[in-house]
């Protein structure tokens, strides 16, 4: 998707980019596939702020989006692509032929009519679905399950991708973008293509208020702040932060230390990189 680009008839419209939506389909979303987005606008179930920087925003209506694709054999139509408010790639409305309408992620090359099935003996083609025992190798894949049934969690955002590399006991080596190789249950689904709006990396957001009607607030600099405030702050003048490492404000390393948790599950079906 082309990108739209303004005349600088402002410092904030100076260089400010966003999309071309003469490609989409102009409609109101459908009613049946609309659900309640709760604003917690970066607080916990006590109320306390747990994420910074977040609140305010224009109102949004969320989509229902289908990413089990699970009504197989059953062949849908593509009847419209459509901006979605909560992510960056577009989605795509489908009629499957027994009537029911849902909404799937939209991928690059999809277009309105064109037919799609989710199915153990579909073709290989652009918005497909099928286990990962039967795509072959080198083949672009994206909304890929982890766990067979649970539903597409790898490449679902603006222009990512995932690459099905081989097949061993039992298990497909899929390769991301991050150069990582998982190791995925054979059995579990994924669909054929990369996903729709790879310009959403060019759009500049060119002025503070487009932040704000994303619901993103202003982020202050830690050296800017008082020394009671925050761990780089005090001095007088512009000091460096003083420290081996950057600190976050409650003290933790800022840069290039290691969060994820050792035990977690999903652990155990990465390969690393010595592997690789």
């Amino acid at each position: 998707m082309a990108v739209k680009k303004y005349k600088p008839t402002s410092p904030g419209r100076r260089g400010m980019m966003s999309y071309d939506f003469s490609t989409l389909d102009k409609k109101d979303p459908e009613k049946s596939l609309l659900g309640k987005k709760t604003r917690k606008v970066g607080r916990g179930s006590a109320g306390k702020i747990t994420i910074r920087h977040r609140g305010g925003g224009a109102k949004k209506r969320f989509r229902i989006i289908d990413f089990k694709m699970n009504k197989f054999d059953i062949p849908a139509k593509v009847q419209a692509i459509e901006y979605d408010p909560n992510r960056t790639a577009f989605i795509a409305l489908v009629a499957y032929a027994d009537g029911e309408k849902r909404y799937v992620i939209a991928l690059e090359g999809l277009k309105k009519e064109d037919k799609i099935i989710s199915s153990e003996s579909a073709p290989i083609k652009i918005g497909n679905r099928m286990s990962l025992k039967n795509i072959p190798s080198g083949t672009i894949i994206s909304n890929v399950e982890l766990f067979p049934g649970k539903g597409g969690q790898l490449a679902r955002s603006a222009g990512s991708y995932a690459k099905l590399t081989a097949m061993e006991g039992g298990y497909a080596h899929v390769s991301l973008s991050s150069g990582q190789v998982k190791l995925i249950p054979e059995n579990s689904f994924a669909t054929i293509g990369q996903v729709s709006n790879i310009s959403h990396n060019k759009i500049v957001i060119g002025k503070a208020g487009r932040s704000r009607w994303m619901g993103k607030r202003p982020q202050v600099r830690g050296s800017a702040m008082n020394p009671v405030d925050h761990p780089h702050g005090g001095g007088e003048g512009r000091q460096p932060i003083g420290l081996k490492h950057p600190k976050t404000p409650w003290g933790k390393p800022a840069l290039g230390f290691k969060t994820r948790k050792k035990n977690k599950r999903i652990n155990n079906f990465k390969k690393r990189k010595e592997e690789e």
